[in-house]
């Protein structure tokens, strides 16, 4: 068996790992997208180092895009195969990948009209909106803990991760010549408590283990601390300085945790009486496939069910999905919460929000997740004065503030502990992916100290035979 690293490989987007076995089948271990980059992420999603057509099978971890988001590209040159996830990741990347090829059509369309003026030919979208929806025949979901054989030589099973609605390990056996070998791909790895979902769960001993490095060098505060941090935040934007909270957040998983974590201030009625906007037709479509999957809460989000039948929603809080509405909350003067996508803030309806927010010292933008190094998040939190958006460069006089906890990867202890369910010494090889190169480093250096060995870092199309 060979495996190849095709993307997240010493970064963090792009996930994409091949597997080619002895009898000829190649299995694809999640298929994102590239992002966070500009343009070059543009030619790097339509390079693949494989024909999409000879994939067999792709296994999905979860349904975020810098994992999922190149399965229509995969269906548009020719990938017929099945795609086996489980329940909740199916039903999110129904709505997912749809939206990401709108996505793709209108910068295609923004793109084009600038190389029109230049006198240059057109070029394709990486995929439409249709081939999103058309993809979706090919996903098989299977349920947590079951071992669900996808051909004659090849099982596997989805354990729970905790990092958002259905994301879970990837542990697969396959059975050559010489036995049975057993690898697990930990896709993002949750905290050990959430908000929302199940605490991340064991998993069955691998041989070879591929895992996340994301958050390899960092600690988090406890999610205690981080709601009255957002209190805080909240409290001296909307009653203190009586300005605008702006908060990027991914539409699916931050997006509903920090509309819960408010949903219990205003439960407690600490909250300050301003209203709140989710604008995003994504966050509101997933949402409701989030109410869909109770299976998937806590114990904690089911009790408060008792008392409160919709944790992701209250008289104050409003959900957006024109985009007339979207435009009209530019007009509000008064204190207001406004939470959209993306989280990055590299697209999506939220760059509008910062463009007619950012110059003003009374509002405030706050960071809930990961923003990588090239990102506007990232330049805004690295105390950038002045950013581009759309083009038109902005003063920054708003407050920028970040919450790192509010993140669904778990830090670098949290992410050694839920490994201390292998034995160190049953595991042969161990390759970090979904990382900084620095932050692995780090991660390597302490691994080591908790027993862990055979560490590798592969580098993007390094390949190993095992």
């Amino acid at each position: 068996m060979k495996i190849t690293f095709y993307g997240a490989a010493r970064e963090v987007t792009g996930s994409k790992v091949l597997i080619e076995t002895e009898h000829g089948k190649k299995i694809l271990i999640d298929c994102g997208q590239f992002q966070g980059k500009g343009l070059e992420t543009d030619s790097m999603n339509r390079s693949l180092a494989f024909s999409p057509a000879t994939v067999d099978h792709i296994i999905l971890s979860h349904a975020h895009i810098d994992h999922s988001g190149l399965i229509p590209f995969m269906y548009r040159h020719g990938f017929d195969g099945s795609v086996v996830c489980t329940n909740a990741t199916r039903d999110l990347c129904s709505i997912m990948l749809a939206d990401s090829g709108k996505i793709q059509e209108l910068d295609t369309q923004t793109f084009n009209r600038k190389r029109a003026k230049k006198g240059l030919p057109p070029v394709e979208p990486l995929y439409t909106q249709s081939d999103g929806t058309a993809s979706l025949k090919l996903f098989i979901g299977v349920a947590y803990d079951r071992k669900f054989r996808i051909d004659e030589y090849t099982n596997v099973r989805f354990t729970n991760t905790g990092h958002m609605l259905g994301s879970a390990v990837v542990s697969i056996e396959l059975r050559e010549k010489d036995g049975i070998k057993r690898l697990a791909y930990t896709g993002d790895i949750g905290r050990p408590v959430n908000r929302i979902l199940r605490s991340p769960e064991p998993f069955a001993q691998a041989d070879f283990l591929i895992t996340e490095s994301t958050y390899g060098d960092r600690l988090h505060s406890s999610f205690k601390e981080s709601d009255e941090e957002l209190f805080s935040v909240v409290n001296h934007t909307c009653v203190e300085k009586k300005g605008k909270l702006i908060i990027p957040a991914f539409s699916v998983g931050r997006t509903q945790e920090i509309v819960y974590s408010l949903n219990k201030l205003y439960n407690e009625k600490r909250l300050p009486p301003v209203e709140m906007y989710v604008d995003s037709p994504l966050s509101v479509n997933a949402t409701n496939i989030f109410r869909l999957h109770s299976e998937c809460f806590n114990d904690d989000v089911m009790k408060v069910m008792l008392t409160d039948p919709d944790p992701f929603g209250f008289n104050s809080l409003f959900y957006i999905s024109s985009k007339e509405d979207s435009m009209r909350l530019n007009d509000i003067k008064k204190p207001v919460i406004i939470i959209s996508s993306s989280g990055m803030m590299e697209a999506g309806r939220v760059k509008h929000h910062l463009a007619n927010s950012i110059a003003n010292p009374a509002n405030t933008v706050l960071a809930v997740g990961y923003c990588a190094p090239s990102t506007l998040g990232a330049r805004l939190l690295r105390g950038e004065k002045e950013v581009s958006i759309h083009g038109n460069k902005y003063p920054v006089r708003a407050d920028i503030e970040r919450i790192e906890s509010y993140s669904g990867h778990g830090d670098y202890l949290e992410m050694a502990d839920y490994l201390s369910c292998q034995d160190p010494g049953s595991l042969k090889n161990i390759f970090l992916v979904h990382g900084e190169y620095e932050t692995q480093l780090h991660y390597r250096t302490y691994l080591e100290t908790r027993g862990f060995g055979n560490i590798e870092i592969p580098g993007a199309g390094m390949s190993y035979k095992i």
